[in-house]
């Protein structure tokens, strides 16, 4: 087997493989070997099929099976083993001379192979990043009080509604006639579930102002709720053109108030956050939040020292030129459901992430960054951590923390991301203490002005 490969402009690659008989015949014979002592046909006992038999009937196609799979080894082979930064994959070239694989051999096959354009970068203590020290404040402090004192609060029944405490209402709905009386057959509903600081109409919430357990109140659905009809069906249980038409008064009678109180800030509160004991006063309460919003805040400002740390090797290294056609058929070929607009629309930002992908492959080198397994699984469970908390799940043991991120781990869409994740995270961790730090003190509400705009 012959192998050349040319690349005169350093990114346009072409290879050509030139395949000897000697290279296949062996591996044809012993498939086809394989194939007689498998095969099954009427009148020979199984292992006695003749060779000729088995040749003509799976000869050519275990042929080109064998020259295909010898091809991708060797091409990989030669790429490996000569350092050539291959972006994608090989793709056929448009020099290819079409060959007949039922003839004997050589067949010469050549592909065109894009390169990565050849840059160095070196970041070091001589360079300087911004690096944001979000500070913790007590109005921080104060909001997660409140939020660690809600999450633990109980409902009560009060005798009398107060709309800012945001109270809810049970009671019975029943529709009314022209004289205020309820309606024969009319719609009643049970239980119905109305919080009057939702009425749109200032008019028709005032209604509810003072009422106590017990109380009538009389309102209008329709004027309470006048640019929703979904409203009003919900709350009359109707479908949605069944309230299209009607202005008829309702009455309410409340038969419960709930109302939501929070926890009181006191040991039992500390001990439901923290654990029995941890902490002992609200100071030591406050002072534990604190450390638990650094850390949040930490994790904020490490993603953004990141983002900045990414703008600054890439303006570092400047413009990198690309094989940009060749990279368009790699792109094609790999989005075969797509059109050729799609390759136009998403190009330059897939150019923009190969470039950074090269950038970080210098930098993971060049420090000798490495991830371990059980950094791996530490980004898999913050992952799964945080998949929960969209759903409010706060407080997820740690034996379901675990099995959830074993389970994102094994799926192969989610662990290369999972790696990927990791290889980023370790970059932060190793380059903050690299590069000169342009530390900057910032409120939080800075911070988030900083990073929109």
């Amino acid at each position: 087997m012959k192998i050349s490969f040319e690349n005169p402009d350093k990114i346009n690659g072409l290879m050509t493989i030139v395949v000897e008989e000697e290279d296949y015949k062996k591996l044809v014979d012993d498939k086809l070997k394989e194939y007689r002592r498998k095969a099954q046909m009427p009148g020979f006992r199984p292992g006695n099929v003749p060779m000729g038999l088995i040749k003509r009937q799976y000869g050519s196609a275990v042929k080109v099976d064998e020259i295909n799979k010898l091809l991708g080894q060797e091409l990989y082979k030669y790429v490996r083993e000569n350092n050539i930064a291959m972006l994608g994959e090989p793709m056929p070239s448009e020099k290819q001379v079409p060959q007949d694989l039922e003839k004997e051999g050589p067949f010469e096959f050549i592909f065109d192979i894009a390169v990565a354009p050849e840059f160095s970068l070196t970041i070091d203590g001589n360079d300087e990043v911004t690096y944001y020290d979000i500070e913790v404040t007590d109005d921080m402090i104060d909001q997660q009080v409140e939020i660690f004192a809600s999450r633990n609060g109980h409902y009560e029944n009060p005798e009398e509604y107060d709309a800012e405490k945001r109270d809810m209402l049970k009671g019975d709905i029943r529709q009314l006639d022209a004289e205020g009386n309820t309606l024969e057959g009319g719609i009643t509903v049970a239980d119905a579930v109305l919080m009057p600081q939702y009425i749109k109409v200032d008019e028709q919430k005032a209604l509810f102002d003072g009422a106590k357990l017990g109380d009538i109140i009389t309102f209008n659905p329709k004027k309470a709720y006048p640019e929703s009809d979904t409203e009003v069906a919900a709350l009359l249980k109707l479908k949605k053109e069944e309230v299209a038409d009607l202005t008829d008064d309702f009455s309410f009678q409340i038969t419960e108030i709930q109302r939501y109180v929070s926890a009181e800030v006191n040991q039992q509160l500390f001990d439901t956050v923290f654990g029995e004991g941890t902490v002992s006063s609200e100071e030591e309460f406050r002072s534990k939040i604190a450390e638990g919003l650094k850390v949040q805040l930490t994790g904020e400002a490490d993603f953004q020292f990141f983002a900045d740390l990414r703008a600054y090797a890439e303006a570092k290294v400047g413009e990198l030129t690309f094989p940009e056609e060749l990279l368009k058929r790699v792109m094609k070929n790999n989005n075969k459901d797509k059109d050729d607009s799609y390759v136009e629309e998403h190009f330059a930002d897939s150019i923009r992430e190969l470039k950074w992908h090269l950038i970080k492959e210098q930098l993971v080198a060049a420090h000798d960054i490495k991830v371990d397994e059980e950094e791996v699984k530490l980004t898999a469970r913050e992952m799964a951590r945080a998949q929960f908390a969209q759903y409010g799940m706060n407080d997820v043991p740690d034996e379901y923390l675990d099995n959830y991120a074993q389970d994102l781990i094994k799926k192969e869409d989610y662990s290369n991301a999972i790696v990927d994740r990791t290889i980023d995270r370790k970059i932060t961790q190793v380059m903050k203490n690299v590069v000169k730090l342009g530390l900057k003190k910032v409120t939080f509400d800075d911070f988030r002005n900083i990073v929109k705009g």
